[in-house]
């Protein structure tokens, strides 16, 4: 008697657990390493890398340096995308993770303006560079893994560890400034600053050994065996999903709320102009983090049985109303309502979007070129919402107060998301299998053609 074949989206016992594990502490520490950076980018280095002669200058130009990972974004994707889907996702999952832990310890490491004159600002802005690189790959391939190793039926569940693990990066990167920004300035500016950096040794060793140990996806395995793996995946992408990367782009425009509400409202806060503590809006920062980790996985499940797009849309047009509430109550100078709403727009609404994109996109995409399509797709969106935080501070005028231009802004940066979810296909009851195929094609004759 015959065995039956196994489902096509099958995978080892406890691989998908072991892939969302793998997703959440590799996210975590790319997220850890990336946020550590926007705290001090908005709280320390206009004081320590750039002429603060000019404080306005000096923090304009330290969001800046922020947004400059973000360029470097979509170059790195365009490599780490093409590797990915040649070579398989363990191995760029490994080397991200090696990459943003050496450029973060390095930056802990780096001299001052004080100490190296203008070169200081120069070797921050490489190191910066170094993690935009490391990240245009990282959510890629967690999530192209997660989404593989998943049972069809909760791929939207298992693909949101690769967000809830970015959520819980920025929730220990916000606990870890807590007692740093409590610091003396003097003790602040000298070492205080570097501990956080230092710290992300720690968490990329624990990675590492979490990572080495995970399987190829088998939806990869199938592929490279059947000879359909693309010699040029870009090639194949921008022939046969072109509409889905430009949807994509569209739709990770999403992100602007969060750099705007980790970096620029972070800055407003604590200007002269209201007042508040940098501890007080740290606390902010962790207590919407929190509920985060509580609402993405849910926001995710409820996509497993609705569908992504009306859970995306709810996050999408839900973030425009919310930041600007939560910009309010910060102009009003209420803390409670600080926090109420800070808690409500990033850690519930937002979620809504942040928890449901990793399937969404990923969906969207064959195994061939799922890699590159998310990683290109998600990285040039990416790249404009990493200097949102610089244009902001530039709307805001030269005083930083106008608070209603930066709400107005986040919002028309929510459209495109909105847009992007109204014309893209429902996917959640589509096999594994049958991802990224067109109507009428043929998936055996799809996956033995190689590019």
């Amino acid at each position: 008697m015959s065995v039956p074949a196994p489902p096509h989206d099958a995978a080892p016992p406890g691989q998908p657990r072991k892939a969302a594990a793998a997703a959440w502490i590799g996210s975590a520490l790319e997220y850890y390493d990336f946020f550590i950076y926007g705290s001090a980018a908005a709280l320390i280095f206009p004081k320590i890398f750039f002429d603060d002669s000019d404080p306005a200058t000096a923090t304009l130009l330290s969001l800046a340096s922020f947004g400059v990972a973000y360029a470097a974004r979509p170059v790195g994707a365009l490599f780490l995308g093409h590797v990915g889907d040649r070579l398989g996702r363990k191995k760029i999952m490994l080397f991200t993770l090696f990459l943003m832990g050496v450029a973060t310890f390095l930056i802990g490491c780096l001299p001052t303006r004080a100490q190296a004159g203008g070169l200081a600002p120069v070797l921050l802005v490489l190191c910066r560079v170094l993690q935009g690189v490391s990240a245009a790959g990282e959510q890629a391939s967690a999530g192209s893994m997660s989404l593989e190793h998943a049972p069809a039926h909760r791929r939207g569940f298992f693909t949101s560890f690769t967000l809830s693990g970015t959520q819980g990066g920025q929730l220990i990167a916000t606990l870890v400034f807590l007692p740093v920004a409590a610091l003396p300035e003097p003790q602040l500016l000298s070492w205080g600053w570097r501990v956080p950096f230092w710290a992300s040794a720690a968490v990329a060793v624990v990675g590492y050994l979490i990572r080495r140990r995970l399987a190829e996806t088998p939806a990869f395995a199938r592929q490279a065996a059947s000879g359909g793996v693309a010699k040029l995946p870009l090639a194949v992408l921008l022939r046969e999903h072109w509409a889905d990367v430009l949807r994509v782009v569209a739709g990770a425009l999403i992100a602007s709320v969060s750099t705007i509400f980790t970096v620029w409202a972070l800055a407003y806060a604590t200007s002269d102009a209201v007042g508040m503590s940098r501890s007080s809006m740290l606390w902010v920062g962790a207590l919407a983090n929190v509920a985060a980790l509580g609402a993405i996985p849910l926001w995710a499940m409820l996509s497993d049985r609705i569908g992504r797009r009306p859970v995306y849309l709810i996050g999408a047009v839900g973030s425009a109303v919310t930041m600007f509430l939560y910009l309010w109550a910060i102009s009003a100078r209420s803390y409670p309502l600080t926090l109420v709403t800070g808690i409500v727009a990033f850690g519930v609404v937002y979620s809504a979007a942040n928890g449901v994109w990793p399937a969404f996109y990923g969906e969207m995409f064959s195994t061939r070129v799922r890699m590159s399509g998310m990683a290109i797709g998600t990285q040039i969106g990416f790249a404009v919402a990493g200097f949102a935080v610089t244009f902001a501070a530039s709307i805001a005028g030269p005083g930083g107060t106008d608070w209603p231009a930066v709400g107005l802004f986040t919002a028309a940066l929510c459209v495109p998301p909105v847009i992007a979810a109204l014309s893209a296909r429902e996917t959640h009851r589509v096999p594994t299998e049958r991802l990224g195929e067109r109507e009428g094609q043929q998936p055996a004759r799809r996956e033995a053609v190689s590019a």
